[in-house]
């Protein structure tokens, strides 16, 4: 009877593991945006992917009912089109993972709209248990979550507010548009830490040295610049509770952080997110203007 018992709860334990295990798909993704007037071509294109990764996980995985839907309404030819999303991706029941090979964009214009069509190939992920509920606020000129905004002017400081429920690991990055350089903004250059530690609960204000105590002599502090009318930046905030190790980036001024291609950033990230389930990577498009 032991044996029988050891034996049934071995299956349990398997039939379990089997239930919850993640699917993960490899997909193709075709989505067309209708820009309003006031946005740029380089917005739209962002965005046009964007809802093309969650039409494809949406497709694939599903979605789930939330209170935060984002509605987007066109016209064209007098025709209201309606659509439903999330560019946070909460409201799908799956992560883009990768992207496979370079997206393709049809530009257009109808009727003077700007139309931007994209088709996009990567890998996705089922999420079957609930994601961590960390929170994390871009903030300008000031420390205090009112500061909380991604619109800078040419010469705005920088600064992130973080707060997690549970210890774990983060590390962050900047996507620069025009040069397709990403920076490692966290850890910092002068840190020997693969990647900062976080303590459950405790909110953090980085990017300032005033708010780090004993390590305000590692702290580096940002300003943010443009030398175009408009310029947009990524901010990936990654995080973990299982350690992880930065990607490994190159330093070639010492006024800058340490960079890396964004093939290569692309890569690091892909990876590790298909080595652990665990990972999360909040995204914030910044503009800055002269």
């Amino acid at each position: 009877m032991k044996r029988f018992r050891l034996s049934f709860t071995v299956c349990l334990l398997l039939f379990s593991v089997v239930l919850c295990a993640q699917r993960t798909e490899r997909v193709r993704a075709e989505y067309t945006y209708h820009a309003p007037e006031n946005v740029t071509l380089e917005a739209a294109k962002r965005t046009a992917l964007e809802r093309a990764k969650l039409q494809a996980i949406a497709d694939e995985f599903g979605t789930v009912v939330s209170q935060s839907n984002t509605t987007f309404v066109t016209n064209q030819s007098g025709e209201s089109n309606t659509d439903f999303f999330s560019l946070a991706g909460s409201e799908v029941k799956g992560e883009w993972i990768e992207t496979i090979g370079e997206p393709k964009y049809s530009i257009s214009y109808e009727q003077e709209m700007l139309v931007v069509k994209v088709a996009v190939g990567g890998r996705i992920r089922e999420i079957v248990s609930a994601q961590i509920e960390f929170k994390a606020e871009v903030l300008c000129n000031g420390t205090d979550l009112k500061f909380a905004r991604t619109d800078f002017k040419s010469g705005d400081d920088l600064y992130l507010y973080f707060q997690s429920p549970v210890d774990g690991y983060l590390t962050v990055y900047l996507l620069d548009d025009v040069s397709q350089m990403v920076y490692c903004l966290l850890p910092y250059k002068r840190s020997s830490e693969a990647v900062a530690p976080i303590e459950h609960d405790k909110p953090y204000i980085f990017f300032s040295a005033k708010h780090a105590g004993n390590k305000a002599h590692l702290v580096d502090e940002y300003t943010m610049t443009c030398s175009r009318p408009q310029e947009h930046n990524t901010l990936y905030i990654i995080f973990s509770t299982n350690e992880f190790a930065k990607a490994n980036s190159n330093n070639v001024d010492e006024l800058l952080p340490q960079e890396l291609s964004f093939e290569e950033f692309q890569k690091w990230l892909a990876k590790g997110r298909n080595r652990d389930k665990k990972m999360q990577s909040m995204n914030y498009v910044i503009t800055i203007k002269k």
